[in-house]
């Protein structure tokens, strides 16, 4: 899967191969500096590819060379970890700096990123979701079809901001990996802030309402907005886990949406 790449850019493998679910992943050295490899196994790796090379370096890392599935990027050297920061005592500090990576890749570019994929594609799979199962996923997918059919603040967006895809570049600062290249309002990247089941906490109540303001603050959200898009987003999670099905990740997603739409009653 990697020699064809090793030979055509000059590669020297330096560490042991990563597989997800998604991608093939091989740490390299690329003109004397730390590199990845990563071949995609899926259509929507291969999109994202595309918008970390329209972001050139830029909040994101950087793309060295790019081909049919494969793509070569700068690799993140720093040994800080946000989700760590996130279950040390820093979980302000990491969501702060969770806003202030997505604000660099919302900005304004002057090329026009060909074929993004709609919000409104993205969100597909919850209402479906909601007709079978109803109750919570009924509320979300209300919320989301409300927010979907009057978007705000429109941009690129990255697609899964969470602590895993913001990465330490030691002087390049924190960078994102991973994107999904979707294009709708700003404020859906900033709901999986909350909703990530790596961080233990995403179902407490009191962690929750402490970071909706300092994730309202540093996002410059109005806090009813992010709690809708949470509700949304937290919604469409339950229901891909629900696919799989992954029933206990369903429950957490589901949990977050329900703290989110009480917070909204309030």
């Amino acid at each position: 899967m990697f020699d064809s790449y090793l030979h055509r850019w000059s590669l020297i493998q330096d560490g042991e191969p990563i597989i997800t679910h998604s991608s093939l992943l091989l740490p390299v050295l690329w003109q004397d500096g730390p590199a990845m490899l990563k071949v995609a196994a899926d259509i929507d790796e291969r999109y994202g590819a595309l918008l970390m090379q329209w972001w050139d370096g830029d909040g994101a890392a950087y793309v060295f060379a790019r081909e049919d599935d494969a793509v070569l990027l700068e690799r993140a050297m720093g040994k800080r970890s946000l989700l760590a920061m996130a279950m040390n005592g820093e979980d302000d500090e990491a969501s702060r700096i969770l806003c202030q990576t997505a604000a660099r890749l919302h900005a304004p570019r002057e090329k026009l990123l060909p074929d993004p994929v709609p919000l409104t594609r993205w969100f597909r799979d919850l209402e479906p979701a909601a007709a079978k199962h109803g109750g919570t996923l009924a509320d979300c997918s209300a919320i989301a079809n409300a927010l979907l059919a009057d978007p705000r603040d429109v941009a690129i967006l990255h697609g899964d901001i969470h602590h895993g895809n913001i990465l330490d570049f030691e002087s390049r600062g924190w960078l994102a990996i991973d994107p999904k290249r979707l294009h709708g309002e700003r404020g859906f990247d900033f709901a999986n802030i909350f909703a990530n089941e790596e961080l233990p906490t995403i179902t407490d109540p009191a962690r929750f309402r402490r970071q909706l303001a300092v994730v309202s603050a540093a996002a410059g959200l109005e806090p009813k907005r992010l709690l809708r898009w949470i509700s949304a987003y937290s919604g469409l999670s339950a229901a891909w886990f629900l696919g799989d099905p992954n029933i206990e990740q369903a429950e957490k997603a589901l949990t977050v949406a329900r703290i989110a739409l009480a917070e909204l009653r309030t």
